[in-house]
């Protein structure tokens, strides 16, 4: 067997059925707000072309992708982040959701040795850490503090954690703060990948769910028009119609940029046998082609974000993010406490954030927070958050005893 699978810790979910494990379900219905798995309704338009195009079940499929789909992200990219050119023959790759295509990068750019480090920010997206062992690569986590806006301090990484990094994960919009990394600090990543040659990674996946119509997120590509850096060398970009379109189940997304790594990243996944299905293919066509679902998305979260944080005011240090559908609440006890008692007395589960991170040096940055998706209809949300205010009061009357 491979060693490195004895370093995999267990998934976020495995340790939170564990800390569940045992509690009676109060009786009350149960709002999961844990998963960032969307609820809102998939475009109908998409199940269309699905249907309009079933008889492409009896063609292969090929990994680079059909070229109307690689045009149509080109289209939509380029328009999206003010892009000078992407060329959707050699700097597109569709894959099968972001999820598989971040593991599969770091097999490909990844030198394993006992000096590779792959850096990411913590917490994390839990992939980016099994990417890089199983590559052969040592995680360097990188604390979010509040402090920092919940983006790490890039500038006060040790040198020579930079000599020996040959790939660095960013999420922006960030899981699970949903802090966005602005034009400027994206370039002074760039900057830094060219003095110690490592490759950029940015995971984009949330770029869509933003609150202001005139200012969406910037994007690692972009940064690199604005420096006139058209040929994205050492940055690679993730997208995905998972939470843009509503569309988890369709497995669909891209992964742009840097043309040399991604020959070599297409061969890879030749032999990796990951191809998207026809019928996916041409209904992602459709999907990026439409806007206005996506505003609509935009708007309902909007709404559920605004009413939430109105009866949540007052009661835990939690803000609006810059963008994505999560809030990260600070707790008044131990995050893994709160989300027990929570559990226990009103049947709505969060994810505590010290499942989302790894303790470095006697500290873990996500210890005493708490992960909400608001991907629940308004009024589940709504109730959800009444209960969280109750559990909270509960909490503060116990201690005033």
């Amino acid at each position: 067997m491979n060693p490195n699978l004895s370093a995999l810790q267990a998934y976020p979910f495995e340790k939170l059925r564990a800390l569940f494990d045992g509690i009676a379900s109060p009786t009350q219905a149960h709002i999961p707000l844990s998963i960032g798995e969307p609820k809102h309704a998939s475009p109908d338009f998409v199940a269309r072309a699905i249907k309009d195009n079933i008889d492409k079940l009896s063609n292969y499929p090929t990994t680079k992708g059909i070229p109307e789909l690689r045009e149509a992200i080109a289209r939509w990219a380029t328009q999206r982040f003010n892009l000078n050119k992407l060329d959707p023959e050699t700097e597109i790759l569709p894959v099968n959701g972001t999820r598989e295509a971040l593991f599969a990068f770091a097999q490909t750019v990844v030198a394993a040795g006992p000096e590779a480090v792959v850096c990411s920010p913590n917490p994390f997206y839990q992939i980016y850490e099994g990417a890089a062992l199983l590559a052969g690569a040592q995680p360097e986590f990188l604390a979010c503090r509040a402090e920092n806006g919940f983006i790490p301090d890039f500038a006060g990484v040790n040198p020579d954690v930079w000599q020996r990094c040959q790939l660095l994960f960013i999420c922006t919009p960030g899981n699970p703060s949903g802090a966005v990394m602005n034009s400027a600090q994206l370039k002074e990543l760039i900057a830094l990948a060219d003095q110690y040659d490592f490759v950029i990674a940015s995971d984009e996946c949330y770029s869509e769910l933003y609150f202001d119509e005139a200012n969406p997120p910037a994007g690692l590509l972009q940064a690199c028009a604005e420096l006139g850096r058209d040929n994205y060398q050492r940055c690679v970009v993730f997208h995905s119609l998972s939470k843009r379109s509503n569309l988890p189940g369709l497995r669909s997304g891209f992964v742009a940029g840097d043309a040399d790594i991604l020959k070599e990243f297409l061969l890879y996944r030749t032999y990796h046998g990951c191809a998207m299905p026809v019928q996916h293919q041409l209904a992602s066509v459709a999907a990026w082609n439409d806007e206005a679902h996506v505003k609509a998305n935009r708007d309902l979260y909007r709404r559920k974000f605004a009413e939430v944080l109105e009866i949540l005011d007052g009661c835990l240090d939690v803000s609006r993010p810059d963008a994505s559908f999560y809030l990260w609440a600070k707790t008044p006890i131990s995050d893994t406490e709160f989300a027990k008692g929570l559990f226990a007395q009103q049947h709505v589960t969060v994810l505590p954030g010290s499942y989302l991170s790894r303790k470095v040096e006697g500290y873990n940055p996500g210890a005493n927070y708490v992960r909400m998706a608001l991907v629940a209809d308004a009024q589940q949300c709504a109730d959800a958050a009444h209960r969280i205010k109750a559990y909270v009061q509960s909490l503060n009357e116990r201690a005033a005893c």
